[in-house]
C-alpha cells in the first residue's frame, strides 16, 4: 500500500472518481461527504494525505482545515475547488494547506500531487519516529536517590551559561548528562556538537576543534570549519578532555577566555558563542598536580562540576535500566521482548559492573540474542556473564521467599556493608575505596542500615 488518502467532498461523482484513480495506484482511500464526517474519519484512519473541497454543506473546507490543525494534524492537505479564488488560496495556505487544486481535476495532476504529498508525509513520520527514538536513547533512567540528586543538579546548572565539567567512570552516562544540560539550557534548539578528544589523533585535534584553511598543511585540500564554529550559538561537548595535549589545552583556554577561535593557517580571528561542556573519567585535579593538565584550564572548566554516580551506587535502578534496554532492543532489532524474572533481576543486581551502565546494556543485548522469547532467570544471567564477579551469595535464597525485590536488595546491600566493614577493621575510607564509592554516599547508607 502506498499510503492512506482521505477525500472530503460533497460531490459523489468526485469522490468515486478519485477513489477509483487512487486505488488503482495502490493507495488506501477513505472518503466523507461532509466536513463534520470528514473530521471524524480523519481521527479513525490517521491519513497520510487529506484532499479537501473548499465548498461543503455544513462547515466549509477552510473551517475543516482550521479544526484539523487545532487537533494536531501535521500531514499534507490538498484543497480543491471549482470556485477557486486568490483569497481562498491565500487563506488555505496560511492555515497550513500544502497545495490548492482547481476543478475540474485531471488524473495526471492529481497523481503527481498525491505522490509528492504522501512522500512528504512519510518523511515527516520517519522524522517524528527518529526524534522519539533519539529521545528514548538520551533519557536518564532511574529513580534512586543519587539519580534524583543528579537531575536536580542538572536543573540548577543547565540554565546558566557557565562551563560544566562532568566527571565519572567509563560507562556511567556522561554523554546523557551533557545532552540533558544542553536540553535544559537557554539554547536547546541550537547545535549540540560532540567531540571525543581521545579518538582524534593529536596532530589533527586542533584542526578538528578550530578548523583550518586550504593548504594550511599537507592534505588540507579545502577549508574546514572546526567544531567550535559548527557549535556557534549552541553547545560543544568535549568528551575525554584529559587526552588533549598541553598545546591544545592552551588554545582551548583562549576560546574559553576570549570566545574566539582561529583556524589553523589563518590570521583571522572568529568570534563564537559556545557553551562548553567537558567530561573526563580521569582525576583532572590529580593530573593538574602532576603536570599533565593545565591548572588555569582546569579551573576554567571546573566552574560547575557534576559527578555522575557509578552503577554500584544505584543498584536499585538496575530493574528499570534492564527493562528500558529490553524495550529498546526489541524496538530497533524487531525482536520479541524477553521477560526477566525476579531471580534474573537479582542476578543482575548481584554482579559487579566495572563497565557500569554500558556494560549492563551489552549484557541485556546478549541475553536477548541468546534467549529470545524466553523467560530469563538467574541461571541464564550467570551463563551469559560467567566472568562476572558475584557480590554475595546466590540470588536464590530460601530466606528471601515472601520478600519484595526492594527488601531483598536492601538486605543484600546491608550484608555487603557489614562484610566490608569487617574486612577493613571498621575504617570507612577503606570501605569507600573498596566499593568505589564516595564517602558521603557510604555514610548515608551506613546510617540508613544502622551500621554507624
Amino acid at each position: 500500500m502506498n499510503g492512506t488518502v482521505l477525500i472530503i467532498d460533497d460531490e459523489d461523482g468526485v469522490r468515486r472518481s478519485l477513489r477509483g484513480l487512487l486505488e488503482d495506484e495502490g493507495y488506501y482511500v477513505a472518503d466523507a461527504p461532509s466536513g463534520e464526517e470528514g473530521l471524524q474519519v480523519a481521527d479513525e484512519v490517521s491519513p497520510d494525505l487529506i484532499m479537501l473541497d473548499v465548498v461543503l454543506g455544513g462547515i466549509d473546507g477552510l473551517e475543516v482545515l482550521a479544526r484539523l490543525i487545532e487537533k494536531g494534524y501535521r500531514y499534507p492537505v490538498i484543497m480543491m475547488s471549482g470556485q477557486a479564488t486568490l483569497e481562498n488560496a491565500v487563506k488555505a495556505t496560511r492555515l497550513g494547506a500544502t497545495n490548492f487544486l482547481e476543478k475540474p481535476l485531471t488524473a495526471e495532476k492529481v497523481l503527481a500531487e498525491v505522490s509528492t504529498a504522501v512522500e512528504l508525509a512519510r518523511l515527516r513520520r520517519e522524522n517524528e519516529s527518529l526524534k522519539v527514538e533519539m529521545g528514548r536513547r538520551h533519557t536518564m533512567v532511574g529513580e534512586s536517590p543519587v539519580m534524583q540528586r543528579l537531575r536536580e543538579r542538572i536543573r540548577k546548572v543547565a540554565p546558566t551559561r557557565a562551563t560544566v565539567l562532568i566527571m565519572g567512570e567509563s560507562g556511567t552516562g556522561k554523554e546523557l548528562v551533557a545532552r540533558a544540560v544542553h536540553a535544559y539550557s537557554d539554547r536547546p534548539d541550537q547545535p549540540f556538537i560532540q567531540v571525543n578528544c581521545a579518538a582524534i589523533p593529536t596532530d589533527l585535534i586542533e584542526s578538528e576543534l578550530f578548523g583550518h584553511e586550504k593548504g594550511a598543511f599537507t592534505g588540507a585540500a579545502s577549508m574546514h570549519r572546526g567544531r567550535f564554529e559548527q557549535a556557534d550559538g549552541g553547545s560543544i561537548f568535549l568528551d575525554e578532555v584529559a587526552d588533549m595535549s598541553l598545546e591544545t589545552q592552551a588554545r582551548l583556554l583562549r576560546v574559553l577566555q576570549e570566545g574566539e577561535v582561529q583556524r589553523v593557517g589563518s590570521e583571522k580571528v572568529l568570534v563564537v558563542d559556545v557553551r562548553v561542556i567537558a567530561a573526563s573519567n580521569q582525576n583532572l585535579g590529580l593530573m593538574m598536580e602532576e603536570g599533565g593538565f593545565r591548572e588555569d584550564l582546569y579551573y576554567r572548566l571546573n566552574v560547575l562540576p557534576i559527578q555522575v554516580p557509578p552503577l554500584s551506587d544505584r543498584l536499585e535502578d538496575i530493574p528499570e535500566l534492564a527493562g528500558e534496554f529490553i524495550s529498546h532492543f526489541a524496538r530497533v532489532d524487531n525482536r520479541h521482548p524477553i521477560e526477566l524474572t525476579d531471580q534474573g533481576i537479582e542476578a543482575l543486581m548481584t554482579c559487579e559492573w566495572p563497565g557500569n551502565v554500558r556494560e549492563l546494556r551489552n549484557a541485556v543485548e546478549r541475553l536477548m540474542i541468546l534467549y529470545e522469547g524466553m523467560s530469563i532467570g538467574g541461571r541464564e544471567v550467570e551463563e551469559v556473564l560467567p566472568s562476572a564477579r558475584r557480590r554475595g551469595p546466590s540470588p536464590v535464597e530460601e530466606d528471601d521467599v515472601g520478600q519484595s525485590l526492594r527488601e531483598r536488595v536492601e538486605a543484600f546491600e546491608a550484608n555487603l556493608l557489614v562484610r566490608e566493614l569487617e574486612k577493613s577493621g571498621g575504617v570507612v575510607s577503606r570501605v569507600a575505596e573498596s566499593l568505589n564509592t564516595d564517602r558521603a554516599n557510604l555514610y548515608r547508607k551506613l546510617k540508613r542500615y544502622g551500621l554507624k
